[in-house]
């Protein structure tokens, strides 16, 4: 109070279900109010929330990590992994269906150790395999796992599912064996592309998504040169590259060998330059391709055309005004790095 007089609420991250009973004590006794849970009752997702799409909604699965990669603050403020009950998941997603909803999108900080604190062993597989049997619901997304943590049950999971989508994001953070050891990843680059390979080999139209960071302390360039060297064998079909920056309370941020500015920037635009050459041919492999889509509304740029989303959660823009939440089939005319373009099938 001292440093910020000016608060009226504060709250912790297992708390945001108190928010407004918070607010109510601050308007009635004009005193500041404050809730610090050490675990959470109520998963975020399950709280009563306006989606901004009817048709799709996220439902967490967990929170907090069991994990201590150095730059990431997660294990810190949210402490480690816990679990929904299968149940309440499965009940979540029934709900949000009878509501409307035929696309959910699991959330957790690494979803491949879902339940393992709760049965003692990894549930991801088993909850695939249960979404499948909703009726009503049409695809199923996900978000994050950890490579290390991707089992072959999951990839049977999803290979057999109706409803899982074909698309993937599989964070690779560096190329370099000796960066990746810095960043405490529990994998190195052959064990990356092997999975990745399994996961190609039972799902062949699957797409893949990753992230990578620029720049991590102590990088050099031949370890930057490995991951070009990785990102160019892999052919992802879209990255969200980073460059690194000071997380202050991660163990990464009082690294030695903190890489200057300048030469984070040269390396990240390098990386760029690769992945938007390969997102482009990605994407115009599957021109003259018929895909099913799910309209989303009227492009953000050219609201003559509705924007769309295919099963491996590639952008496809179509010509005319279509109701957002359907799915049609289209026929992609062009590929571009970060988008499709398509006319109605």
């Amino acid at each position: 109070l001292e440093k910020a007089p000016w608060v009226d609420v504060a709250f912790g991250t297992f708390s945001v279900g108190e928010l407004p009973q918070l607010l109510a004590e601050r308007e009635t006794t004009g005193a500041p109010s404050f809730e610090f849970a050490e675990q959470t009752d109520t998963f975020p997702s399950a709280l009563p929330a306006r989606r901004d799409d009817p048709f799709h909604a996220w439902v967490s699965v967990s929170v907090g990590c069991d994990n201590a990669c150095t730059f990431c603050i997660v294990p810190y403020v949210r402490g480690p992994q816990v679990s929904r009950r299968l149940g309440d998941v499965l009940d979540e997603a029934r709900r949000l269906v009878d509501d409307g909803v035929v696309e959910i999108s699991l959330l957790g900080q690494n979803v491949n150790t879902y339940g393992r604190d709760l049965d003692g062993r990894p549930m991801f597989a088993d909850l695939l395999r249960a979404l499948d049997r909703i009726d009503g619901l049409r695809r199923v997304r996900f978000t994050s796992p950890h490579p290390h943590d991707f089992t072959p049950d999951v990839i049977d999971a999803m290979a057999s599912s109706r409803v899982v989508c074909e698309h993937i994001h599989f964070p690779l953070q560096s190329g370099s064996d000796r960066v990746l050891k810095r960043m405490r990843r529990s994998y190195r680059g052959a064990r990356y592309l092997e999975t990745l390979s399994s996961i190609r080999a039972a799902i062949p139209d699957i797409a893949v998504s990753t992230d990578v960071i620029v720049g991590f302390p102590g990088e050099t360039e031949e370890d930057f040169t490995e991951t070009l060297r990785l990102v160019h064998e892999a052919r992802f079909d879209s990255a969200y590259t980073f460059k690194y920056s000071v997380r202050p309370h991660t163990e990464a941020a009082s690294m030695p060998d903190q890489i200057p500015g300048e030469a984070v920037a040269e390396r990240y635009e390098r990386l760029v330059e690769l992945q938007e050459r390969i997102s482009l041919a990605r994407n115009r492999e599957m021109v003259g391709r018929c895909v099913e889509v799910l309209t989303e509304g009227p492009s953000k740029k050219d609201r003559s055309r509705t924007t769309t989303r295919t099963r491996t959660n590639k952008i496809v823009h179509v010509p005319g005004e279509l109701s957002a939440g359907t799915f049609v089939d289209v026929v992609i005319r062009d590929g571009h790095p970060h988008h499709l373009e398509g006319i109605l099938a």
